[in-house]
């Protein structure tokens, strides 16, 4: 398991962002060298945790929670063969694109070592937006993605430090439970009457989650 390559993105003008500015840090690019890894601070407040790239929309994006975003190299090869297009690491906004590394089916919880120092835990999903659709380009994107249910995995840093590419990433906790990145992103999408189970997870869950999966069991408790 591995880190193939550390994407950044710059704050560009973009028609198809809500964000209030019109800018997006959406267009990730591959760097080289070593990149810093930090918590970033509280969401709305905090942007990315990793140094030199653009969070521009903190309303949604950002934050402890969602420091990093990372996204498998074998789901970007898959979205090639079925759109018919080359796409690059970083084309779907990740910070991290891996190599032999379960993302999807990563646990909440779950905690990645990356290179020697960078400790990071999973928290939850990427939930597709109006931004990441003008991005791709293609028609129908959010509905498309979804159905796919393959959506990344947010991480928290735990431990702060150096990466690059090529790092090796080691899974150094898996959690009891039986909650994944992919179930996550069914219970909050799709299948909410899911929800309850994710609290499952616990205080690694994304504190939205967490807020979704009990207003649902408030609004249907018999």
């Amino acid at each position: 398991m591995k880190l193939l390559s550390v994407n950044l993105g710059r704050a560009r003008s973009a028609a198809y962002t809500d964000q209030r500015d019109g800018v997006t840090g959406i267009d990730k690019r591959p760097t080289e060298g070593p990149v810093r890894i930090t918590a970033p601070g509280p969401k709305g407040i905090g942007a990315s945790g990793v140094a030199g790239d653009a969070v521009c929309d903190t309303r949604h994006h950002g934050g402890n929670d969602q420091a990093v975003y990372a996204f498998a190299r074998e789901d970007l090869d898959d979205w090639e063969r079925e759109l018919g297009r080359p796409l690059a690491n970083g084309s779907f906004g990740e910070n991290l694109t891996t190599s032999g590394v379960e993302v999807t089916g990563a646990l909440i919880g779950e905690r990645w070592r990356i290179g020697p120092d960078v400790l990071l835990e999973v928290t939850s999903s990427r939930i597709p937006c109006r931004t990441f659709a003008g991005a791709l380009g293609e028609r129908g994107w959010v509905r498309r993605f979804t159905e796919k249910g393959v959506p990344g995995a947010y991480l928290r840093v735990i431990e702060p430090g150096e990466i690059r590419a090529g790092d090796e990433i080691a899974v150094v906790h898996r959690p009891v439970h039986d909650v994944t990145v992919g179930f996550q992103f069914r219970a909050v999408t799709t299948r909410r009457e899911l929800l309850p189970r994710l609290l499952a997870a616990g205080d690694a869950l994304h504190p939205e989650s967490i807020e979704q999966a009990r207003t649902y069991m408030e609004k249907y408790a018999s």
